[in-house]
């Protein structure tokens, strides 16, 4: 056995570390600077004690639940989705994707057709109008995660209304060739949108999405209330509405205002919403998305899909991608569909 592998400090701690590390991350949603915090006070223990991690702390999956449950608190979490994600992790990954999947298609460009991209109005107006729909949809999405119900509606009917304005607006921009663009300029400035999404601060974004709610006003608690419920935890209307009405019965017994009473409204939403029907309502949530791409790409990719051009490398990018994401969609509600079954043979 090689003694690196037993020695304190050796490869087999750093091997334990990391993957107490992973489970803190993945299992717990553990912010990246107690990662940090957790491997200093880890090594330095190890270290000072002159024994192995694996002595010292126990398996890497029980120090990960010791340490999630002293040091993450119910705000931090509180803050999470069902994806372990808060509102502005959801909107700089739509900014990141968008910017990914541009510097993609202008790659692709190059290699297809050659360095220049050719440009006119009406080309313009047909990117402009894709790239301000995904970012008001990754709005929408973020606005939704953070139970910001109303904000969720009119960012959603600003991405249809640009699609609608994209989709006939060909018909009267005049024809012709304004200018051309290196595909190389194109990708880039695709990517450092998507490395600007990456670095901002997420925190900072997060407050945009909070209401500023104040002692007195029940019922914006209570609506907001409603919104993390359906939005961030994945309660079905009903459900949550029923949580809602036994809140509302509890503060008109105690006759205390709802901040008084309940405090943050996302730590009680976070509060309600755990329990075994958590991971039913992730899995459901999951599945409903995939479902939706399956069926936009459909919709997207149906013109090429049906005059088929097996010569055209787009050709069978589309037909991979709906393909792959119909056959993803169908085997997440094909397992759903046999685990119901399951449950109603073992009840």
């Amino acid at each position: 056995m090689n003694t690196r592998d037993t020695e304190a400090g050796g490869d087999a701690d750093e091997q334990w570390l990391a993957e107490a590390q992973l489970r803190l991350a993945l299992k717990h949603d553990a912010p990246p600077e107690l990662l940090e915090e957790m491997a200093r006070e880890v090594r330095e223990t190890v270290a000072a004690e002159g024994c192995t991690a694996r002595d010292l702390f126990g398996s890497p999956s029980a120090h990960a639940r010791t340490v999630a449950r002293e040091s993450i608190g119910e705000e931090y979490r509180s803050r999470l989705d069902l994806r372990g994600t808060t509102p502005g992790e959801r909107l700089a990954g739509s900014v990141a994707t968008l910017g990914v999947i541009g510097a993609f298609l202008a790659v692709a460009h190059w290699i297809a057709d050659g360095l220049w991209v050719e440009f006119g109005w009406a080309q313009l107006a047909a990117t402009g109008s894709v790239a301000l729909t995904a970012l008001l949809g990754g709005v929408a999405i973020a606005a939704w995660s953070a139970g910001r119900l109303g904000g969720t509606r009119w960012f959603a009917v600003g991405a249809l209304a640009t699609v609608v304005a994209g989709a006939t607006s060909g018909a009267w921009l005049p024809d012709g060739v304004l200018g051309t663009v290196p595909a190389p300029a194109l990708a880039a400035g695709c990517l450092a949108l998507g490395a600007a999404a990456v670095w901002c601060p997420r925190t900072a974004v997060d407050r945009w999405f909070v209401p500023d709610l104040r002692p007195g006003e029940d019922e914006r608690w209570l609506r907001h209330l409603t919104g993390l419920l359906r939005g961030r935890h994945g309660m079905t209307a009903a459900e949550a509405r029923d949580r809602v009405t036994e809140a509302r019965t509890h503060l008109a017994d105690s006759g205390g205002t709802a901040l008084e009473t309940f405090g943050s409204a996302e730590v009680y939403a976070m509060r309600l919403s755990d329990g075994p029907r958590r991971e039913d309502r992730k899995d459901r949530r999951s599945r409903y998305g995939v479902t939706a791409l399956a069926v936009l790409l459909a919709v997207m990719f149906a013109d090429e899909l049906r005059a088929p051009q097996p010569s055209s490398a787009w050709f069978w990018f589309y037909t991979v991608a709906t393909v792959f994401w119909i056959g993803y969609a169908a085997r997440m509600w094909h397992r759903s569909l046999r685990a119901g079954a399951s449950g109603r043979n073992d009840g």
